[in-house]
């Protein structure tokens, strides 16, 4: 089966709409407005090379969406934007370096709802990374999970895939999205399974295509291009609603499965950013999102906006902990793992 790639549009669009027009306004909440003073550097701010920091390893979509969105703060911002990639824990070994670092605006990082909002859940962390580490920026994007399988595989829908007496499946790492959708679902259905946790979308598709595991779930940009070739077989997607992307592969709720999990990203810099350096940063932002080479990036590799205002990322962040602690309780699982 091939498949058309169509514009993602729909339901996060118009939330983009409503998030991006309140996204200026500074607050005092923890995690969302920079507290610091406004010395002499702050005030002509930007005026050296600024990190953007990519907690995961290079071609997955934290990394691809970090280098789109860099290269489009460059010109608004007026300095170069380098992207670096700093791995490990599902983006707590990045994470924890650059929100330690001076608040000085220099220092920025991607930061995502699964490390928040299923971290505490699944990972056993002495020093976990807090929303009060952070001044978060701005939200970034939203994207849907896909569960696939290798094209060779005999499993060819959702119902033969849960028929199975024992399932290895391959996971983005420990506390992500990718690992809790599966674990609901063969949880709900009662499938003996076992998750094999890779770091990020690339090596999870990597072990995908060559059957080191039997399914998983990643995110649609990094499937996209290997369900096009027909290296992957789509099953089923973790969305509240069919995608426009793969319009004839069910939900695993149409299905019979209430699992529903997104990854949402945002960037953040340190806790006390000088109030001069988060205006620049959000008002260079505001300018970044209409860019119309990161515009198409964004519908090219079918993700969605989400440009969030740092108080609607916080609340994002405690809903979705709290949602998804209900459900990981309601199936009895036990996820836990040392960070």
């Amino acid at each position: 089966m091939m498949f058309q790639a169509r514009l993602r549009q729909g339901r996060h669009l118009a939330g983009a709409a409503v998030c991006a027009a309140a996204l200026f306004t500074l607050t005092s909440c923890g995690g969302v407005q920079g507290g610091g003073g406004s010395g002499e550097d702050a005030e002509n701010y930007p005026t050296k090379t600024v990190e953007w920091t990519a907690p995961s390893d290079p071609g997955g979509s934290t990394d691809l969406i970090s280098r789109a969105a860099a290269k489009a703060l460059e010109d608004p911002l007026g300095q170069s934007v380098v992207v670096e990639n700093k791995p490990g824990a599902n983006g707590a070994v990045g994470g924890k370096e650059i929100l330690g670092r001076e608040p000085d605006g220099y220092s920025l990082v991607m930061l995502f709802q699964s490390l928040m909002s299923i971290g505490p859940h699944t990972v056993v962390d002495d020093d976990p990374i807090k929303m009060s580490d952070m001044d978060v920026i701005s939200g970034l994007t939203v994207e849907d999970y896909v569960l696939v399988v290798p094209a060779q595989s005999d499993i060819e829908t959702l119902d033969d895939l849960l028929a199975k007496k024992s399932v290895k499946y391959g996971t983005t790492g420990a506390g992500t999205g990718s690992e809790l959708a599966q674990a609901l679902l063969f949880g709900n259905a009662g499938v003996k399974a076992s998750g094999i946790p890779f770091d990020g979308g690339a090596p999870t598709v990597t072990a995908l295509l060559g059957s080191q595991v039997d399914v998983g779930a990643v995110h649609v940009a990094e499937a996209a291009p290997h369900l096009t070739s027909e290296k992957l077989r789509p099953l089923a997607v973790f969305a509240k609603e069919r995608i426009d992307f793969l319009p004839d592969v069910p939900t695993a709720v149409e299905s019979g499965h209430d699992v529903v999990v997104d990854q949402r990203r945002w960037v953040a810099g340190p806790a006390g950013l000088p109030d001069n350096v988060v205006s620049e940063l959000r008002a260079a932002l505001k300018k970044a999102f209409q860019d119309p080479e990161y515009g198409k990036f964004l519908e090219n590799n079918y993700i969605g906006r989400w440009e969030a205002s740092p108080d609607a990322v916080v609340k994002q962040v405690e809903t979705a902990k709290k949602r998804y602690g209900e459900l990981i309780d309601k199936f009895d699982l036990d996820l836990k793992t040392e960070g």
